[in-house]
């Protein structure tokens, strides 16, 4: 069975689409745009979210309206795939801004296991590494929407306008400020792949002997790092900062077993426990040091780490 036919049936499962009916002809041709975009689909909903659940939620919901459209009257399939993913997209965010204040201690993304090229595309990658989806954090929803649909996958500002109810003048200024905004909180500098692997293996190796000198010699000084237990698992309530600090924290994990991955388009580790993920570690680097660091231990969030999920533009 090929790749697009095994993608197929998953997507005719997941959302439930039969056969054949009174619409055969219509519902194959809305399963076939449905899938040929599904993974472009699937990636505006989690730069939108930062939750891969959630994300697979508002391709549901998509799928539902999708499929009641008569594809006759569509001259754009992706384009309007696009917009139906916006505006449920859109919907969520703001439910989930109200979960997020009641959330306990730093929120995290939920990490993805990503295919090895998906580094290969710098953008792409950037898009959905864990720094860059907590900057996109601080926008507000209709920002956030906008600097996804513009800067990341290049939609015309007419296209965006429909998905988020907005005038193209509106959007065009929308998409100044949020790029400003995102423009004075993103790294400064790009790092290739080969920079953030070569990083993480000395760091892993730092970890792993216990060597807290070369641990500090690798770590900027004012380092902040955020863990994500979500009330579930032991981890700080609050940022910790200062490279004495985090690198007391990180002195404890000599015990667990570290695994280089590639995760939300860059190198990361993942840390077991007896065999089981016990948590994921992303990193920011700046000036060849490490200066953010994201650990994810909320086992809620830690399913999709066990198998790569396709991201695309």
């Amino acid at each position: 069975m090929d790749e697009r036919t095994e993608q197929e049936q998953r997507t005719r499962q997941e959302t439930g689409v039969g056969g054949h009916d009174s619409r055969a002809g219509g519902t194959d041709a809305a399963t076939e745009a449905f899938v040929a975009h599904r993974n472009l689909l699937f990636t505006v909903a989690y730069e939108m979210l930062g939750s891969a659940s959630d994300a697979e939620d508002v391709l549901q919901e998509t799928w539902l309206r999708w499929a009641d459209i008569d594809q006759e009257t569509v001259r754009d399939r992706r384009a309007f795939l696009v917009r139906i993913t916006t505006r449920q997209a859109l919907t969520r965010l703001r439910t989930l801004r109200r979960r997020k204040e009641t959330y306990v201690g730093p929120w995290l993304p939920e990490p993805l296991l990503t295919a090895p090229d998906v580094a290969e595309d710098i953008e792409l990658a950037d898009s959905v590494s864990m720094a860059m989806l907590l900057v996109l954090e601080t926008l507000a929803p209709t920002e956030r929407a906008v600097f996804v649909l513009r800067d990341v996958f290049d939609l015309g500002y007419d296209e965006i306008a429909q998905a988020v109810d907005k005038t193209p003048a509106a959007v065009r200024q929308i998409a100044h400020r949020a790029r400003t905004h995102v423009a004075a909180r993103r790294p400064r500098e790009v790092v290739s792949p080969a920079q953030s692997r070569s990083a993480l293996t000395a760091f892993q190796q730092a970890v792993e002997t216990g060597d807290l000198r070369r641990l500090l010699d690798l770590i900027a000084p004012d380092v902040v790092l955020l863990t994500d237990g979500g009330g579930v698992v032991r981890a700080a309530l609050e940022p910790v900062v200062g490279a004495e600090k985090v690198t007391a924290v990180l002195g404890r994990l000599a015990s667990a077993s570290l695994h280089p991955a590639q995760v939300n388009g860059c190198p990361a580790l993942i840390l077991r426990t007896g065999g089981a993920i016990d948590s994921v570690l992303a990193v920011r680097l700046e000036g060849g040091l490490i200066t953010g660091l994201y650990a994810v231990r909320n086992p809620q969030k830690l399913s999709r780490v066990d198998r790569e999920t396709a991201v695309g533009r």
